[in-house]
């Protein structure tokens, strides 16, 4: 009785689609013993019975050449073989190279089944599989699939009832080719065709000078997409529902509680010259949910929504060639981008995103770039409420210093932290429409998972900076930091209670300084600082999880560094 089902297969075959098609989205994820390699389970129905479903790591061969490779064989090695079954993903457009690592799965005495993916884009390819022909020669059952939508994915459920040990006699690796090109010969048919638009745009996309160019302004669309969205949300959704429905609900609530009282001080906030105002009161019922939802959530959605349409149509594995020979010069390659723009959402997910590079090295110096240079959106929104009433110069000018930040910092850690980066080794799919449904789930999922981890903690940050305001508790701080906070960044030494409330929520952070009074100089320095010092208590956690408390250690103390040298540099610089 099969108990388990591995999803086997190259990198980008369509294994985590055909694995999302089978079990749903409700996933979980756990690192193989040992390793900080990631390996996604579900579960799918069969029947009256319940079979788990393991995505593994893209691999090539079971001859393991990296860590993830590594996994593959242990975990195929590990398993009772009749309780088992693998199903190989292989991309139908370039079967020659995928069906060496079926020959090996065979060889292993494993019971396999073949799904060939993207017949869709085969189709376009002029490439035709002789599905009989393939099955008749390796012996097992072999489905055709595009897994994007759907096509397929029935056959190939049904047919999971078929896998069967075949053996195969172990062979070398230059009969392993001669066999692949004999069965080539007998299934495969090439068809000649002119390239289609889409292709020709493939191709302008992969080559540096035209590449660079499409690069900048898929980029520049995307956030001009991600601000359109999220300050729609807000001007049209939010604001509207927090101003017009949930606003006079807290004026009849403010006199009840009294307003020299505690709670109403913990609930409401202070009042801004008699008036409640969700940016300032900074209680846990107006300020706390008006930034969580109404400033940050809707930047969230529009953020994910363009990361997935980027994911899925094929762009992000173009942007890691091509940001490749740029990323070495910091100790990465290319692929650390996709954790760099899953840092722009989240902190948390970004440095997670990092397990993918190789090294611990490279780890490192991703997790740490990402902490100090990459403001999560939930920042960015604060910023552009912060500074955008003044003029764009003064929000461009932040993104300005972190990426400067971002490149000298890793120009230095390239050249100090010990270890290897390897050379980047990544598959190029052809664009493809996107899956609306598909997108829909991926959506919903993220902005789940960000509203359960981030809520919690501002309710948390602003409780505890309410009560230490009632007690006047920050007194003692704000004595202990004026110094830095005056002399060197030039900034009000009530300025520290927006800082320290940094290591909580960013965003909660940004706009307590609202209320301050500052000069243009002194939102710019401020904003700056927030984005460069310690990020989110999550963020903390994660990276100590990941990285283990030596390198949270010495991530937090160049971290410090940063912020001393660059706030003091602004305040010299800036007139």
């Amino acid at each position: 009785m099969i108990k388990k089902i591995f999803l086997v297969g190259n990198p980008n075959v369509g294994k985590s689609v055909v694995f999302s098609r089978l079990t749903g989205v409700q996933v979980i994820s756990s690192n193989y013993a040992g390793t900080t390699v990631e390996i996604m389970r579900g579960f799918l129905k069969l029947g009256d019975q319940e079979i788990e479903v393991i995505d593994l790591p893209g691999t090539y061969s079971l001859e393991p050449s990296s860590k993830a490779e590594e996994v593959v064989g242990s975990l195929l090695n590990e398993s009772t073989k009749n309780e088992i079954a693998v199903i190989n993903i292989v991309d139908t457009t370039n079967l020659e190279r995928n069906l060496y690592l079926t020959l090996q799965l065979l060889e292993a005495g494993l019971p396999v089944m073949i799904c060939l993916n993207m017949c869709d884009e085969a189709k376009h390819h002029g490439v035709t599989i002789d599905i009989a022909g393939l099955e008749k020669i390796l012996g097992i059952p072999v489905v055709s699939t595009c897994a994007v939508t759907g096509s397929g994915i029935k056959t190939l459920v049904e047919k999971i009832k078929e896998i069967k040990i075949k053996p195969r006699d172990k062979s070398s690796h230059r009969d392993r080719w001669q066999a692949i090109g004999e069965i080539i010969e007998q299934v495969q048919r090439l068809t000649h065709r002119h390239h289609n638009l889409r292709e020709l745009l493939e191709d302008a996309s992969v080559r540096p000078f035209s590449g660079a160019f499409i690069a900048i302004g898929v980029m520049f669309a995307s956030f001009e997409i991600v601000r359109f969205i999220g300050e729609s949300l807000i001007s049209r959704i939010a604001d509207p529902i927090f101003l017009n429905f949930y606003q006079p609900l807290l004026i009849k609530l403010s006199p009840l509680l009294g307003e020299e009282s505690f709670f109403h001080h913990l609930l409401i906030g202070d009042l801004i010259n008699g008036k409640i105002d969700f940016k300032q009161s900074l209680g846990l019922l107006t300020t706390a949910p008006y930034i969580e939802f109404a400033m940050v959530l809707p930047y969230i959605i529009s953020f994910y929504l363009v990361l997935g349409l980027l994911e899925d149509i094929g762009i992000l594995p173009r942007l890691a060639m091509l940001l490749d020979n740029l990323l070495h010069r910091i100790g990465l390659h290319g692929f650390a981008i996709i954790p760099v723009l899953l840092g722009l959402g989240c902190n948390v997910p970004g440095i997670l995103a990092t397990r993918n590079l190789e090294s611990r090295r490279e780890r490192f110096i991703a997790a740490t770039l990402i902490s100090i240079g990459i403001p999560c959106v939930a920042l960015q929104a604060m910023i552009l409420g912060l500074l955008g009433g003044y003029s764009g110069f003064y929000v461009s000018g932040v993104y300005l210093v972190l990426l400067v930040i971002w490149v000298v910092l890793g120009v230095i850690l390239n050249h100090t932290v010990k270890g290897y980066s390897p050379e980047l080794l990544v598959e190029i799919p052809p664009y493809r429409l996107p899956s609306l449904s598909t997108l829909w789930k991926k959506l919903f999922l993220r902005i789940k998972g960000f509203v359960i981890e981030a809520a919690p903690l501002v309710l948390l940050g602003v409780l505890i900076i309410n009560v230490l305001l009632y007690f006047k508790l920050f007194d003692l701080f704000t004595a202990l930091f004026a110094p830095v906070i005056k002399g060197l960044f030039g900034l009000p030494k009530e300025a520290v209670v927006a800082l320290v409330m940094g290591l909580f929520r960013k965003d909660v952070a940004v706009g307590m300084l609202m209320p301050l009074a500052l000069s243009v100089k002194q939102l710019f320095i401020a904003a700056v600082l927030l984005a460069v010092s310690f990020p989110c208590a999550a963020t903390f956690v994660v990276f100590f999880k990941e990285l283990g408390f030596k390198d949270l250690l010495k991530a937090t103390l160049i971290m410090v560094a940063v912020a001393l040298i660059t706030g003091s540099l602004l305040n010299l610089v800036i007139r």
